[in-house]
């Protein structure tokens, strides 16, 4: 759902904050949710789920609990437990069933999270995902609130997932590209987390459902400054520049480009195809992390890989918007 439209639902409805010790509600569109603790502890709350993106049943699995975990590791959180959400059509093919929970019970297990339950239903689409239960120390917690001046911003995954996807469901990706990607949204944001937590980062969010752009532009909000995203250095998945740039896009792009209006704003030398890219719905995608310039070597050593981190642009003072040049 776009989040203009969602924001327009939810302000007419929702009231504030009724305890001092919900540090994050809905009304911020961060991560997840964050109520704090008497013992110096915050619990993050979250769920997420989806239909199938890909082919793979084991695969579609790993990539849901994956993305289902991200939230409470953009807010520099330890994953504890997870509830399973799922629903199947009844003439749903039983045997995809086992391989879709093996993959996910992978994702959990390296986790190191409990599985406590779940709830299955019949559904006119299959469905699957998790509801999340994590914590974090609430000197370590990261919102989409913290960004300063002078920050340097940090993408830990490629960009392109939802252009690929589509293109699997199209005959247009191939199928080397296509496990790269989904080896790519399989990936714990894990280690990103941890990696924030060592150095001290406390502004970030996790770029999913609302695309490079609408997560920035959050961002940008909540921090109430302006986010500068250099498109030259946005890391691609192999194969989705050229699939964006014969207009292969999940349906996301446009939506998000509208629901956004005037909190982005696009330099004329972008490419029209890599701004839509940049608006697409991601899954499981990485962390947008903004990292003091004084602690971003102590941020880089937190990873196996430097290398798979990308600086994309920096954080400067001004209104609550995005800039894309």
């Amino acid at each position: 759902m776009p989040q203009g439209e969602l924001a327009q639902v939810l302000q007419s409805i929702l009231p504030a904050a009724r305890s001092a010790d919900l540090i994050v509600g809905p009304h911020g569109f961060d991560d997840a949710g964050a109520l704090r603790r008497s013992d110096g502890r915050v619990d993050l709350f979250t769920v997420d789920f989806f239909p199938p993106v890909m082919d793979d049943p084991r695969a579609y699995g790993a990539v849901a609990a994956a993305n289902s975990l991200s939230d409470v590791y953009a807010m520099g959180g330890r994953v504890k437990a997870v509830l399973n959400l799922a629903g199947f059509p009844a003439d749903w093919d039983q045997s995809t069933t086992q391989p879709i929970f093996e993959g996910a019970v992978e994702k959990i297990l390296e986790a190191e999270a409990l599985w406590v339950g779940g709830h299955t239903m019949r559904a006119a689409e299959p469905f699957f995902g998790f509801a999340v239960f994590g914590e974090v120390e609430e000197a370590q917690l990261v919102t989409n609130r913290g960004a300063q001046p002078g920050d340097w911003l940090y993408l830990t995954k490629p960009l392109g997932s939802g252009t690929l996807t589509t293109g699997v469901k199209r005959g247009r990706t191939s199928a080397e590209q296509a496990e790269k990607v989904a080896q790519g949204m399989s990936r714990l944001n894990r280690e990103a987390a941890a990696a924030m937590n060592a150095a001290g980062v406390c502004a970030a969010t996790d770029i999913t459902g609302f695309g490079l752009l609408g997560h920035a532009a959050n961002l940008a909000q909540g921090s109430n400054c302006t986010l500068v995203l250099r498109a030259v250095a946005l890391p691609l998945y192999e194969g989705a520049g050229e699939l964006a740039a014969d207009g292969v896009f999940s349906g996301g792009s446009q939506r998000g480009r509208a629901s956004l209006g005037e909190r982005v704003e696009i330099a004329d030398h972008v490419p029209s195809w890599l701004a839509d890219l940049a608006f697409d719905a991601e899954t499981s995608g990485g962390i947008l992390a903004a990292v003091p310039e004084a602690k971003h070597e102590a941020f880089l050593a937190g990873f196996g890989d430097p290398a798979s981190v990308t600086l994309i642009g920096e954080v400067e003072a001004g209104t609550s918007r995005v800039v894309f040049t």
